[in-house]
C-alpha cells in the first residue's frame, strides 16, 4: 500500500472528498452494496447514505466486496429515501436521480458546475428509483447505451456515473 501511496482509512476521513454523496434505495443485493462502497472509496466521494431495506454492514457479504471500504467511507442509514433528500435539499444539494426517465438529461451533458453540491440515487436492482424519489429529485440522469440490455448493474452504473463525475471536478 505504501507504493501505492494509498490513504490508510484515517487519512481517507480527513482528507478532501468529491462533492458528491451517494443513495442507494432498497437495494437487495449484499454484494452491490459492499461494491458501491469500494467505488465511493476509490473516487473518495464525500458520503453514502443507505436507505431503506438497503443492507448495512457490519454483515461479512457486504465487507467481502466492500474490502475493507465501510470503515473508510462515511455512511448513514435512513429508514426512508425521501428524509434523506429532504436533509440534502436544505443544505442545498441538487439531487439526481440515475434513471432512464421523460426528460432524463444525458450523464455526458449535465452540468455539475453550478451547483457542486451534489447527490445521486440509485435504485433496486429490479424497481429502479421509486416514483417518490424521482418526484422529490431535481432531474434524472441517463447513462447512454448502444447494446441490447435496457440498463447496468447498479454496481456498475455507480462506477460509471461516479467516475464521470470524478473525472470533471477532480482532474
Amino acid at each position: 500500500m505504501d507504493e501505492l501511496q494509498r490513504l490508510s482509512p484515517d487519512e481517507f476521513k480527513a482528507a478532501e472528498k468529491t462533492p458528491v454523496v451517494v443513495i442507494l434505495e432498497n437495494i437487495r443485493s449484499m454484494h452491490n452494496v459492499g461494491s458501491v462502497f469500494r467505488t465511493c472509496d476509490g473516487f473518495r466521494v464525500e458520503k453514502l447514505l443507505l436507505c431503506g431495506f438497503t443492507p448495512k454492514p457490519p454483515h461479512r457479504d457486504i465487507h467481502k466486496t466492500a474490502l475493507g471500504a465501510t470503515e473508510s467511507v462515511n455512511w448513514e442509514a435512513y429508514e426512508n429515501t425521501i428524509e434523506a433528500i429532504h436533509e440534502l435539499k436544505n443544505a442545498g444539494y441538487t439531487i439526481y436521480a440515475i434513471e432512464q426517465a421523460h426528460k432524463s438529461l444525458l450523464l455526458h451533458e449535465i452540468d455539475i458546475f453550478t451547483n457542486r453540491k451534489i447527490a445521486i440515487i440509485f435504485g433496486n436492482e429490479a424497481e429502479g428509483v421509486s416514483e417518490d424519489s424521482i418526484a422529490a429529485s431535481d432531474a434524472c440522469i441517463e447513462i447512454p447505451q448502444a447494446g441490447s440490455k435496457h440498463s447496468f448493474n447498479i454496481s456498475v452504473a455507480a462506477g460509471i456515473v461516479l467516475w464521470e463525475l470524478f473525472k470533471r471536478t477532480n482532474l
